[in-house]
């Protein structure tokens, strides 16, 4: 298999963390890639939308966005399982990944807007509108912490890469306002190594 990434995604990180937990990390190649440069084209050739990451699978089929990519992964190993097959369990799991993703949509809409608009047409107004989901669903955690019995699952995962991302891009802003939150984070990467082995590169 192939992965199509690049190693400052948070949601190429979703798929490296998730690999490595359920031991395919070894029969993954990872390919840098970076959907907003000229890889553009190539990368659209393998999913419509040009977005990494992708996972080309051994048969040659391209799986795309991470939440995909991460059950599909999950599907071909028993255990651990990270996607909950049924009931609460498995609402509440892609509940806090939807959450953590969102989290990751509004981080990443902010950096591209300094990065790619000059600052005398940076939107003051909307990328406030944006901060504000990230300190909302920051707050959201702090009240209610995503615990977890025995392995973490697939919404702990997409949390901690959040957070991760909010540390790599944003300086760790969040962490002043939610200590209990901070802690949470610390006892999953002790949890899973695979957090700290997949942290992005030095910015």
């Amino acid at each position: 298999m192939q992965l199509l990434s690049s190693p400052a995604s948070p949601y190429a990180r979703k798929v490296r963390v998730t690999a490595r937990l359920k031991g395919l990390a070894g029969q993954i190649e990872e390919v840098p890639n970076d959907a907003t440069n000229a890889a553009a084209q190539s990368i659209a050739a393998k999913n419509p939308v040009a977005k990494i990451p992708v996972l080309i699978t051994g048969d040659g089929n391209a799986i795309h966005d991470s939440h995909v990519i991460c059950e599909y992964l999950d599907a071909q190993v028993s255990s651990p399982v990270l996607f909950p097959g049924e009931g609460p369990a498995r609402w509440d799991a892609l509940t806090n990944a939807s959450i953590g993703d969102g989290i990751i949509d509004a981080a990443i809409l902010l950096v591209y807007e300094k990065r790619f608009r000059p600052e005398n047409l940076w939107h003051q107004e909307w990328m406030d509108r944006q901060q504000a989901k990230i300190d909302g669903a920051v707050a959201h955690f702090e009240a209610n912490l995503p615990e977890w019995q025995g392995t973490p699952n697939y919404g702990h995962l997409t949390v901690a890469c959040a957070l991760g991302y909010l540390d790599f891009r944003h300086q760790g802003k969040w962490r002043p306002s939610a200590p209990k939150l901070v802690d949470w984070l610390e006892r999953y990467a002790k949890a899973v190594p695979a957090f700290g082995e997949t942290a992005p590169p030095a910015a």
